[in-house]
């Protein structure tokens, strides 16, 4: 009887156990995404909406990063209603080194661009795009076989961002299954001249 326990017990983790080490760079996530305007003119905007991004391991040490979020708000000001809607592209390659057993290097490079739609009542429809690149570096680590965070710090220039700026980033991710979690991220910091937060809320399914 012990033996047969021991036996199911043993099948039951094996999944998780092989998922030690280094995380998985192929996997796609999607769920929740809010956005914070740190604009005392504007009342501080929040918009709710939706992101689905993703990576694709490339041998050893690159992978292919992309992703698609897209956010928006009715509000009023002045008066007038005013329906935003943000939506963000990202496409690029990453980089990651072994440090350890258990944290990696990483570092990507990615080409971005945002749309935003305002529609003012009584004055039309606006539209406007930001297009540029994205550097980011950072570190990524696993604590043990189900749970992994990663602080980074991302570098936006050229293009449509003439002023150069850093945010920063601190995310998570816990592995409930052999193939899917939870993640949960946040970035703070100023993009296109615009002081902002980012949160991000949801379901990754890692290959």
């Amino acid at each position: 009887m012990k033996k047969s326990l021991a036996l199911a017990l043993a099948l039951a983790a094996a999944p998780f156990a092989a998922s030690a080490g280094e995380p998985s760079y192929t996997y796609v996530e999607g769920g929740y995404a809010k956005l914070h305007i740190d604009e005392d003119d504007l009342d501080s905007p929040e918009a709710d909406g939706g992101f689905v991004r993703g990576s694709v391991a490339l041998g050893d040490s690159f992978h292919l990063i992309g992703g698609i979020s897209r956010v928006g708000e009715d509000y009023r000001f002045l008066g007038e209603r005013i329906d935003i809607d943000v939506t963000q592209y990202e496409l690029g390659v990453g980089y990651h080194l072994a440090m350890g057993e258990r944290v990696s290097f990483t570092a990507d490079l990615a080409y971005l661009r945002y749309d935003l739609d305002t529609d003012v009542q009584g004055y039309g429809e606006f539209d406007e795009q930001a297009t540029g690149g994205r550097l980011g570096v950072g570190i990524r680590g696993q604590f043990n076989d189900q749970f992994e965070g990663w602080v980074k710090a991302n570098y936006y220039d050229g293009g449509d961002f003439e002023d150069e700026t850093v945010t920063g980033v601190v995310g998570a991710h816990y592995k409930f299954h052999p193939t899917w979690g939870l993640m949960a991220e946040i970035e703070h910091g100023e993009v296109a001249e615009v002081e902002s937060t980012k949160y991000l809320v949801g379901v990754r399914a890692s290959f």
